[in-house]
């Protein structure tokens, strides 16, 4: 008779419920799973708990990124923008001193850290 370690057979059956992937499953149908698992109703209900937790962190996680994405999208546009201006500023009124890259550095080093501050924050 074969064993098998539990990590094997949650392996196993997750392959076996990606096969079934078409169908979705009812509360009932989770349960009577459990159940023929030896899985109490007290441990499923504890476990869907903290899953439907799981659940919404993730999602607001995504929705924080998202939302700091757009913020680095908007920092981005108006350096660019303003930035060319004075470039071009620079080049028409005075173009044998490029007094532009004070504003390009100082703004860009801004940005720089902006971004990676979104991206080095704890998740």
């Amino acid at each position: 008779m074969t064993s098998f370690r539990p990590e094997d057979v949650q392996q196993i059956l997750q392959r076996a419920m990606a096969e079934k992937q078409q169908e979705n499953f009812s509360e009932q149908q989770l349960q009577e799973m459990a159940a023929e698992l030896g899985i109490s109703f007290v441990t499923l209900q504890t476990a869907q708990q903290e899953w439907q937790r799981e659940k919404e962190i993730i999602k607001r996680r995504q929705a924080s990124k998202s939302y700091r994405l757009e913020q680095i999208k908007a920092h981005l546009i108006s350096y660019l923008v303003i930035n060319v201006f004075l470039i071009v500023l620079n080049l028409v009124t005075s173009p044998n001193y490029f007094w532009a890259i004070y504003p390009l550095l100082g703004w860009g080093l801004g940005l720089g850290l902006h971004i990676s501050s979104v991206y080095l924050q704890k998740r």
